[in-house]
């Protein structure tokens, strides 16, 4: 979901999982140490899959019940120039669908520019001028998916989780008895499994820390209110395309229009706002800023959440609050970041 300029390596292990944190960071150590380098005879060689494309089109189809066809929908999909730009779009239309694409032109340094997931007013405008009964963003490493509603409406990954969740819970098909989300996911979601009578597993924000939560728990979905969904019963990491492919199949078993199909519930107001902060500094740490948050989470009780957090890829603070009351969650997030920016002056 980056621009070109921040591309960087994901390394998975010999299972198809991610490395976990502690084996990153070991190899991180290996990488900055003095260390032998192996001798050419002890290194692995790389062999070029020649139909990938094609084997991975079909695994994709082959997710999709066996009585679900696309025919007859229009859907718009934005690759954001990426990973998908490609295999994504060709899967669908051979699904029967017809499929209107934008983000299919990489160029080495498009990738996510003002394209894809992160950036959907492309496919909101996509979806309204083609008339498409549905518009699916993807981003550039294709594990996000964000959804855009006949009508341009944008429909997050909370929705997202709630729609298949509690789809496959009613065809027998979920594990674990609930979702595995964040700790940023809308209390809204949460009220819908608990009415649907599933619960929601909460993590650190990070895809890992979801699917570490599905592996120990025995779930099949979880995601993150980004977009970026897991479905264990198809593969071992996000997939923005099977995602939305196992969400078009639900939809059409319920027989509404996407508009309808995805409320699956009202969010509650929520609020993230990110303050800027200066390398090597930690405004977490001081009092005035404690001070803050325990004064929000006071005034929040029990009819809302705060999660305050520093990013782990910017110099940035996240603050994320929400509540029944809108009012009171927009000025506990801008006490908040006002007593964070005020330390920093």
């Amino acid at each position: 979901h980056n621009p070109y300029m921040d591309n960087g390596i994901k390394l998975f292990g010999p299972d198809g999982y991610k490395l976990s944190d502690s084996d990153e960071a070991a190899i991180g150590t290996l990488i900055d140490g003095d260390v032998p380098l192996a001798q050419p005879a002890d290194i692995g060689r790389a062999r070029r899959i020649e139909d990938a494309r094609g084997r991975y089109i079909h695994a994709v189809k082959a997710s999709l019940p066996e009585h679900i066809r696309l025919d007859g929908l229009k859907i718009a999909i934005d690759c954001a120039n990426g990973a998908a730009y490609n295999s994504s779009p060709t899967a669908l239309w051979e699904l029967g669908a017809e499929v209107v694409a934008v983000g299919v032109s990489p160029n080495g340094r498009n990738i996510n520019d003002k394209c894809g997931s992160t950036h959907p007013q492309l496919l909101q405008e996509t979806v309204v001028s083609s008339g498409a009964d549905i518009g699916i963003a993807l981003d550039g490493d294709a594990d996000r998916l964000i959804i855009v509603d006949e009508h341009g409406q944008i429909i997050d990954g909370d929705q997202i989780m709630a729609a298949i969740g509690i789809s496959w819970h009613r065809a027998g098909r979920l594990r674990g008895g609930g979702v595995v989300a964040t700790v940023m996911s809308n209390l809204g979601l949460e009220r819908r499994l608990t009415a649907e009578g599933l619960r929601l597993e909460r993590t650190k924000v990070g895809d890992r820390y979801v699917l570490e939560a599905m592996r120990k728990g025995g779930y099949n979905v979880g995601g993150e209110q980004s977009g970026h969904m897991i479905l264990a019963d198809h593969a071992t990491t996000g997939d923005g395309t099977m995602a939305a492919l196992q969400l078009l199949a639900a939809m059409m078993d319920a027989g509404q229009c996407a508009s309808d199909f995805l409320r699956q519930f009202e969010p509650v107001p929520q609020i993230l706002r990110n303050v800027i902060y200066p390398r090597g500094e930690n405004p977490l740490d001081t009092a005035a800023v404690k001070a803050a948050i325990a004064d929000g989470e006071a005034r929040l009780a029990v009819s809302g959440r705060l999660v305050i957090r520093a990013s782990g890829t910017e110099p940035k603070i996240r603050v994320m609050a929400e509540g029944d009351d809108g009012a009171l969650v927009e000025q506990v997030v801008a006490d908040i970041c006002g007593a964070v920016e005020e330390v920093l002056k």
